[in-house]
């Protein structure tokens, strides 16, 4: 009897040995600093090959057989919409969990969850408010945890915004790209992407509405091209081969919108502000997008905006990321 416990007792530490060498091979994207510049590129260079596979009607299967499971704590239309396509355009399957189907807003620790959650699906794709949540389920995980947004980075979003840059303008390291307006999770990654990429990055937030600081410092430090913050729209846009702009309240910051509209309407991203950019400079926003406030609807229309190519990007991004982390 004592024999059979001894035995079974050995088998819970092998699988629990198993479970700690997984946790330690298992790659996730909780920031852009996950990846190396190199990967960065081949994560570009690999969505913009699955984007021409899909029009010449070639039909993906690498992920047949794999399920994610997409858990949003905050609402999305692209982001929930692209991810679903691109898992089923792989040949995968899908399951979404809203914030009232999990319990992330109840008392289950988050690192039970992931446990649990990393023995039914082959990777996670979190939504959420604190960083701090992405990075407890990726400590616990087996498999692959994708950060899908937090309130301090948004990974995907920018590799998808990189590679349509890419595609208007060739090699990211020989443009200059501008980021204007709020320095949100959204400019704390196009941060870190101007660090490891190696081109020329100038924001222009309003005092007091700076992008994380520790993570500018870094990039300063690191960065072989000037990462700048200033506080003149028109400044970073001068010489800009590209320039982005995002709404000026993220969601849970509505109750500051009336006061943010005072502070943020010089940095409207209207004619005047792209006369004083490059003729040929794009202009992107990950939308949705606020016409008339962040963005005026002339420029939203018009031919150098292309804001719809990089939202249909956001899915041929996501397919590459799952290839890379899931298959």
């Amino acid at each position: 009897m004592s024999v059979a416990r001894s035995s079974k007792a050995r088998g819970g530490v092998k699988r629990r040995v198993n479970e700690s060498q997984v946790r330690a091979m298992t790659r996730h994207i909780l920031s852009l600093n996950d990846f190396s510049s190199q990967e960065m590129q081949e994560l570009v260079d690999r969505a913009i090959e699955l984007k021409s596979e899909r029009k010449k009607g070639i039909n993906h299967s690498q992920l047949s057989g794999r399920i994610i499971g997409l858990v949003f704590e905050k609402p999305s239309t692209r982001t929930r919409v692209s991810f679903e396509s691109a898992m089923y355009g792989m040949g995968g399957q899908v399951i979404f969990l809203s914030a009232r189907d999990t319990q992330l807003a109840r008392s289950e620790p988050l690192k039970d969850m992931s446990r649990v959650m990393s023995r039914y699906v082959d990777g996670m794709v979190i939504r959420t408010f604190g960083q701090e949540v992405v990075e407890e389920l990726a400590r616990y995980a087996t498999v692959p945890v994708i950060n899908a947004l937090t309130d301090l980075h948004h990974p995907c979003q920018v590799l998808s915004d990189i590679m349509t840059v890419v595609e208007e303008k060739g090699p990211i390291n020989a443009l200059k790209i501008a980021w204007v307006g709020d320095g949100n999770n959204m400019a704390n990654s196009w941060i870190e992407a101007a660090a490891l990429m190696d081109f020329e990055l100038t924001l222009a937030c309003p005092e007091g509405y700076d992008p994380d600081p520790d993570i500018l410092k870094r990039a300063q430090v690191s960065a072989s091209k000037a990462v700048t913050l200033v506080r003149d729209p028109h400044k970073a846009v001068a010489g800009a081969d590209a320039l982005n702009v995002d709404v000026w309240a993220s969601m849970g910051q509505e109750e500051e919108q009336v006061e943010r509209l005072k502070i943020f309407e010089t940095y409207q991203v209207n004619q005047r502000l792209l006369d004083s950019g490059k003729p040929e400079m794009i202009v992107l926003h990950c939308l949705p997008a606020h016409r008339e406030e962040e963005i005026t609807e002339d420029v939203l229309e018009s031919d150098q905006s292309v804001v719809f190519d990089q939202a249909e990007n956001k899915m041929h991004m996501h397919k590459a990321i799952l290839e890379k982390l899931i298959s």
